[in-house]
């Protein structure tokens, strides 16, 4: 029965026009224009952890120059909102926003202008240090969050573009 019901749900979705957005592994399209992103470097900790993940997952080996760069510029801030009745701060959110440009390594034109961004709750405890390992941990988070909605945008314009 079950495999009745999948085998029928494959039909349904197949007709709607849906493809996987990586199809062909390694050699498909989305797969080979990210190998060829170079990520500019970025400035302050949370762009080295931005870059550093977005490395991570866009490192294949590709032979010559990189097709495409990506320049991302990065806004952190923390802001804090739980207020005491003594004025002590209870609460923080830390948000991080990126803009990011992927141009064509050749001719610089810009193929892709556009934004990604997250921010997280922080609780301000007794220990400042405790208070300073989560806003670390926070901005390690939103890093790796960052990074995925820009190559998933990439990742799209990659698939239309083929």
């Amino acid at each position: 029965m079950r495999i009745a019901v999948a085998f029928a749900a494959a039909l349904l979705l197949a007709g709607c026009g849906l493809q996987p957005l990586y199809s062909g592994g390694a050699g498909g399209t989305v797969a080979q224009a990210l190998a060829g992103v170079e990520v500019a470097p970025i400035p302050g900790r949370g762009g080295w952890l931005v870059q550093n993940a977005l490395k991570d997952r866009v490192t294949a080996v590709r032979d010559g120059a990189p097709l495409y760069r990506l320049v991302v510029e990065l806004d952190d801030n923390i802001e804090g909102f739980g207020v005491r009745r003594d004025d002590a701060i209870t609460r923080e959110r830390r948000t991080l926003r990126a803009r990011y440009r992927l141009t064509e390594a050749g001719s610089g034109a810009v193929l892709l202008d556009a934004t990604a961004g997250s921010d997280v709750g922080i609780d301000v405890v007794r220990s400042e240090y405790a208070t300073i390992a989560a806003e670390n941990t926070a901005l390690e988070r939103l890093a790796q969050e960052v990074a995925d909605q820009i190559l998933a945008r990439i990742a799209l314009y990659a698939k239309r573009a083929q």
